[in-house]
């Protein structure tokens, strides 16, 4: 029976990981496109259950038509559910972001809360995306758990659940707080170019050698 990895062990490993890893995707920014921090709030939050490169498609004409929360508070429902289909979940994500924008008038004078607390009181907003906020506008640590990061940390023995709000903890453990968004951007870079989720790329992957995964292969 193999030895349980101490904390301790599991630290030096993600530490000799990103070594490797950091190099290759040194972008820290978001793959969505935005020109300002509410446009990154609206697109992260329709990029719940959909690709980046889905939810770029539509932002554009979406933001074309209501540029900021004071127009999109009073869209009508219908021509924002038009806009946003494809992303699936339209009329959910319609309702959310119509209510968040009236939300940030109503309480933030417009702006974009700062808080972990205050951006998950927002509807539609969980700690996903609010760690994109916090971590990209505001310079504040944040570990980002999306598909592609959890995968990654379970695949690499990091973490044992799919629980998003466990794995944070489990990262946090074992990586300084000043690294856990450059953890979590290198890790989900790693999970959309190389460990794939059907047919991840063991053989070229630069840490193979300390990733429990390729080893039950």
């Amino acid at each position: 029976m193999a030895v349980p990895e101490s904390p301790e062990a599991r630290q030096t490993r993600l530490a000799e990981i990103m070594a490797v890893l950091d190099p290759l995707y040194p972008d820290r920014r978001p793959l969505l496109n935005y020109e300002n921090p509410f446009q990154l709030l609206i697109a992260t939050v329709l990029a719940a259950q959909c690709t980046d490169a889905a939810v770029n498609l539509v932002t554009p004409a979406l933001f074309a038509r209501f540029p900021g929360p004071a127009a999109l508070a009073e869209a009508p429902p219908a021509e924002i559910e038009t806009l946003i289909r494809s992303t699936g979940f339209f009329r959910t994500k319609a309702r959310n972001i119509t209510a968040l924008s009236r939300r940030l008038l109503d309480h933030h004078g417009g702006g974009i809360p700062q808080t972990m607390e205050e951006l998950t009181a927002l509807p539609g907003v969980g700690r996903k995306t609010a760690g994109v906020m916090l971590s990209t506008f505001f310079a504040v640590p944040a570990i980002i758990v999306d598909t592609h990061f959890s995968r990654v940390t379970r695949r690499m023995g990091f973490t044992a659940t799919d629980q998003p709000r466990l794995i944070e903890r489990d990262i946090a453990a074992i990586a300084p707080k000043e690294q856990w968004t450059a953890v979590s951007h290198v890790l989900n870079r790693h999970g959309r170019f190389c460990c794939h989720a059907r047919k991840p790329l063991c053989g070229s992957c630069g840490v193979n050698n300390k990733c429990p995964y390729i080893a039950a292969l």
